[in-house]
């Protein structure tokens, strides 16, 4: 058994994972935190998740170290969720890390933090999105250098950062896969006389509008044919399903008194 607490409870992506902890046997609810100005600071985490009153209050993150919880799951932003990281490597509890956004110094801060506690970090919690992450390096380590590749996303129009976490991780798997380097080999959208296509470039685009929850498409384009890898997400529920996975996971770390950092692929052993 495991008690759960949720950071940014009052929000969207928050209040799907309260319905999902309540719904998962072998994690409980415990806390659920918000910042101190939100409007729900003192309302029932339960109550405003459709799941009816499950006498936990939503509170300020600073009241974390007296919560009891054993992992905190955090979809927030990125100055948020390092306050929470530095909180729970005060009171000794995992973390899983949905946030997306982190520039390369925050990064560093977080694996310093994993030295001290349990930390599950990804872009993107789906089972279904790490499985296309696997797709996409096998396909990668197949066609090399004779394809020129694409990435395509599409969010929300509330999304804040682009490209997203996701499509960044999948650049990432296609620099380390095809021995390039994204700071050099990335290109962000197009405009204007480009000139011919060099083979060695990873391709971005970013689309932002309606209520998309995520789209993603890696092209492999090339001469005659393209493969195109696609993973839709239709609703939030992937996120949370994988994020109830995440949590498990590090709560079973933090027992054993192990520290580091992981990812999804080391919770699905792929």
């Amino acid at each position: 058994m495991a008690y759960v607490g949720v950071s940014g409870a009052a929000g969207k992506m928050g209040r799907t994972l309260i319905q999902m902890i309540n719904r998962t046997e072998g994690l409980i609810l415990r806390a659920a935190f918000e910042h101190p100005d939100n409007e729900f600071i003192g309302s029932d985490a339960g109550s405003l998740a459709g799941v009816g009153n499950l006498n936990v209050d939503i509170q300020s993150t600073a009241e974390l170290l007296e919560s009891g919880i054993d992992v905190m799951i955090d979809f927030s932003v990125p100055q948020a969720t390092l306050s929470t990281v530095e909180k729970c490597m005060s009171a000794g509890v995992g973390i899983v890390i949905g946030t997306t956004g982190f520039e390369v110094a925050e990064l560093e801060r977080i694996r310093r933090a994993s030295e001290q506690i349990p930390i599950l970090m990804a872009p993107n919690m789906s089972v279904g999105v790490n499985v296309a992450f696997k797709l996409i390096e096998v396909a990668a380590e197949i066609l090399g250098d004779t394809v020129d590749v694409e990435v395509y996303e599409m969010h929300h129009r509330h999304k804040i950062d682009a490209p997203s976490g996701t499509a960044v991780k999948i650049g990432e798997i296609l620099a380390e896969t095809l021995g390039r380097s994204l700071k050099v080999d990335a290109v962000y959208g197009r405009v204007g006389a480009t000139g011919a296509r060099d083979t060695k470039i990873i391709g971005f685009h970013s689309a932002r509008g309606g209520d998309v929850v995520g789209d993603h498409t890696t092209t492999f384009a090339g001469t005659g044919e393209r493969i195109e890898i696609t993973h839709r997400a239709q609703s939030r529920d992937n996120f949370a399903s994988g994020a109830m996975l995440a949590a498990a996971f590090i709560e079973k770390r933090r027992a054993e008194k192990s520290t580091g950092l992981f990812d999804m692929a080391d919770v699905l052993g792929i």
